[in-house]
């Protein structure tokens, strides 16, 4: 099955009933206090709550965690309260704003999980900036700001929550041309390991730590402020495809892709995409038609079979097109490393696509980087690492019920093998993979100590931890 057949069918998966919670692990009786439930700023919900399942539950129904509490924080006061409940029963805190961390860090085992889905604001502060709650989902934001002819450069799936994309980093189809989300981010209010309240401005540590590393590892971060740029008048893609290819066709396709990419106009986002025997590219451009994206468009049609294009498109239905499921799937997602040519690839890469190839329901994407995320003045100020990389890589896997995930999740094992050999190569951290070994480190890259410094002074009692945390 190709990947849309995968994600239409995932709706049709039985509903399966929840795992009993492990044993061992703190339960909300083990806890020192009372919950009040009259406090208008924040909502404890126990395990024996008839909301609690729904409240555990995120985007991919592969995880399935059970914390003690479930705190569903109404505002910033709520969140610090719920912290300090956290600290004075010693339970690890998980934060989540849309649920969608694709190994589950956004909840967890027997802790506290600070749910912020209630906290959905959105304000103008001027016509140039915008003040949200970090639930605020991107297609929440795209319909608040697109009217008035504004964009953030987030990313493309309607559901996702503002907060986590923007504190890993986040990327989408106009990074190239504004920068990654958190380059436009000017302020935020953050609530520490302690339930102190702070605001973060431009040149303060506490700014740089939340552009690309704060994926909730010191702090909770309840509202974000945003420079908004002039949006495009339009988009229009242009979509490439071979069907049955081998692993020397999409080899030497992926090599023609990788030398085309490289000189790309700004406006312009393009991935490869392997899914099973069927090679795909997408290219957007959100500028003018220019000679550069023309050249590109021929020589990728001389190597592939079927093209078409879309008119130019008003972008705010545009980006509909890549919005996706909203709905919970099964299924494994994880960076495969950030490259700048085919060259790093090349000696890996024909064992990778001979198991995508042969793996339906598996896909392996590379996505350009580069253009605006690349400027010296964003890197001076957000601790973002990977700046310098061309390429992103990812891998993807879907399935419609559990028995299907073991081989597949084998399979992908084998796949990043592959790729990281016995080397901790850079990853991106908004897609986490749990079986990275030394993950903070390939995550942060050189920002690493940095950002445990600032871990220090924010969360002393390493209040927000999960597997995959700063130390």
């Amino acid at each position: 099955m190709n990947r849309k057949k995968f994600l239409k069918y995932s709706l049709l998966a039985p509903v399966l009933t929840a795992l009993e919670p492990f044993k061992n692990l703190v339960s909300y009786n083990d806890c020192d206090g009372v919950l009040d439930t009259n406090n208008k700023n924040v909502s404890y919900i126990k395990p024996s709550d008839a909301s609690y399942n729904n409240y555990r539950k995120g985007f991919n129904k592969r995880i399935n965690k059970f914390p003690a509490v479930i705190a569903l924080c109404n505002n910033t006061t709520g969140v610090a309260e719920a912290i300090q409940y956290a600290s004075k029963n010693n339970l690890a805190v998980a934060v989540k704003s849309g649920g969608h961390c694709m190994e589950g860090f956004s909840s967890n085992n027997g802790g506290l999980v600070i749910n912020l889905s209630a906290m959905r604001k959105m304000q103008w502060v001027n016509n140039e900036t915008i003040k949200v709650n970090p639930a605020c989902t991107l297609k929440e934001i795209y319909d608040f700001i697109l009217p008035r002819k504004k964009i953030i450069p987030g990313g493309s799936c309607a559901g996702v929550g503002i907060g986590g994309l923007t504190l890993g980093g986040g990327y989408g189809l106009l990074a190239r041309k504004f920068g990654l989300t958190c380059d436009s981010l000017e302020e935020i209010t953050m609530v520490d390991g302690e339930g102190k309240i702070h605001t973060a401005k431009a040149g303060s540590e506490l700014l740089w730590a939340c552009k690309g590393g704060n994926s909730g590892n010191f702090g909770v971060v309840t509202e974000l402020t945003f420079k908004v740029h002039n949006a495009p008048n339009f988009m229009q893609s242009f979509r490439f495809k071979s069907f049955k290819t081998t692993t020397e066709k999409s080899k030497q396709i992926l090599k023609k892709w990788f030398h085309v990419t490289s000189s790309l106009p700004e406006s312009c986002f393009s991935a490869f995409v392997q899914n099973g025997k069927t090679t795909y590219i997408l290219i957007t451009n959100a500028g003018t038609h220019n000679s550069a994206l023309q050249r590109a468009i021929e020589e990728l049609k001389s190597v592939t079979e079927t093209f078409t294009q879309t008119q130019p498109t008003p972008l705010a239905n545009a980006l509909k097109v890549y919005y996706g499921k909203t709905t919970p799937l099964y299924f494994k997602n994880a960076s495969a490393g950030l490259y700048n040519s085919y060259r790093t690839l090349e000696p890996v890469i024909e064992k990778v696509l001979d198991i995508v190839l042969s793996t339906p329901g598996m896909i392996y994407q590379i996505n350009t980087l580069g253009g605006k995320i690349q400027d010296a003045s964003f890197e001076n100020v957000s601790a973002f690492p990977h700046r310098t990389f061309n390429y992103f890589s990812e891998l993807q896997t879907y399935w419609e019920v559990p028995s299907q995930e073991k081989k597949l999740l084998e399979r992908f094992q084998q796949v990043q093998e592959i790729i990281t050999g016995k080397s901790a190569i850079p990853q991106y951290r908004n897609y986490p993979d749990i079986n990275f070994p030394n993950a903070p480190e390939i995550y942060y890259g050189a920002h690493y100590k940095k950002l445990q410094n600032i871990k220090k002074l924010y969360d002393a009692k390493n209040l927000f931890r999960y597997e995959q945390s700063i130390k």
